[in-house]
């Protein structure tokens, strides 16, 4: 087997949804498409509220007996079981906690029993595992694996913002296959729907590269204006949520951008598809 780190997250914790009916379960309730999930993956999907802002994200694919498996951060994983039992009524679907460890292994393609791609990253050596760690594999940190999606430029709710606070859009859930604009009705669909066809997301994550130490939480300014703020951070690199509107009339500007008085290189994910809009050009919604 490839020499290939893999790391314990123990931030991280799993759930169960079964039974005959799980799938038109969490078709109507989640932004992804599960009709599309494949074998031994795991995809990026949300439970949104009903305004549209993400409430809970995380990563489902199918378990070992035709269930689904929902990884999600292990703070939120109580509140997320009971927000399920919630809208279950009487779909024949069982919710429950399952008692497995998370772990992330990345940098080689490999094919190995228990491997799950993780489809958030574009290239095809990062997964999940779950359960016994992996023989013959080296011993990451889960501060490695952090630096190794940070400079992904990959977002999760818990580490890196609050629940209840953002869309869909803004960390990217519309580039990764996180949400699907071609499938049915799901809780806040309408409202991502339209943010989608209208155009309208200011708010994008974006990679941050600084001259010095960046801290999250920094507000980062163009000539003294807010235009965005850094989420996460390993030294001089990290994610930050930018007004990409307010950040592309800087840039016509020639304005210089910092965060704590640190210059700051603002740049769009390789893998994103989005684009920063004319600086001449008001946004869709705007009068």
């Amino acid at each position: 087997m490839p020499s290939m780190p893999q790391t314990l997250l123990a931030d991280r914790a799993t759930l169960a949804v079964s039974g005959e009916q799980a799938a038109e379960f969490l078709q109507n309730l989640v932004t992804s498409d599960i009709e599309a999930l494949g074998e031994a993956e795991m995809r990026p999907s949300a439970l949104l509220t009903p305004q549209g802002k993400i409430l809970f994200d995380f990563l489902i694919g199918r378990g070992p007996d035709g269930d689904f498996r929902l990884d999600v951060a292990a703070g939120a994983r109580g509140d997320l079981a009971k927000r399920l039992t919630l809208y279950r009524l009487r779909a024949k679907v069982a919710i429950a906690p399952l008692d497995e460890p998370v772990r992330a292994v990345w940098d080689e393609p490999v094919a190995a029993e228990g491997l799950m791609a993780d489809r958030r990253f574009p290239e095809a050596t990062v997964y999940r595992s779950y359960g016994e760690a992996l023989s013959g594999i080296e011993d990451g940190t889960a501060e490695d694996f952090a630096a190794r999606r940070i400079r992904a430029g990959i977002a999760e709710a818990e580490r890196d913002f609050p629940a209840s606070d953002v869309f869909p859009h803004d960390v990217l859930l519309d580039q990764n296959g996180g949400v699907s604009f071609r499938k049915g009705c799901y809780v806040g669909q309408e409202v991502v729907s339209r943010m989608q066809h209208r155009g309208t997301a200011r708010r994008r994550l974006m990679l941050a590269a600084a001259d010095g130490h960046l801290t999250p939480g920094a507000e980062i300014l163009a000539e003294g204006k807010p235009i965005g703020t850094v989420l996460s951070s390993i030294g001089e690199d990290g994610i930050a949520m930018v007004r990409i509107d307010r950040l592309a009339e800087a840039l016509a500007g020639d304005a210089s951008i910092a965060a704590d008085g640190v210059p700051v290189e603002l740049t769009i994910p390789a893998w994103a598809g989005y684009a920063l809009p004319r600086s001449d050009a008001p946004m869709a919604g705007d009068a």
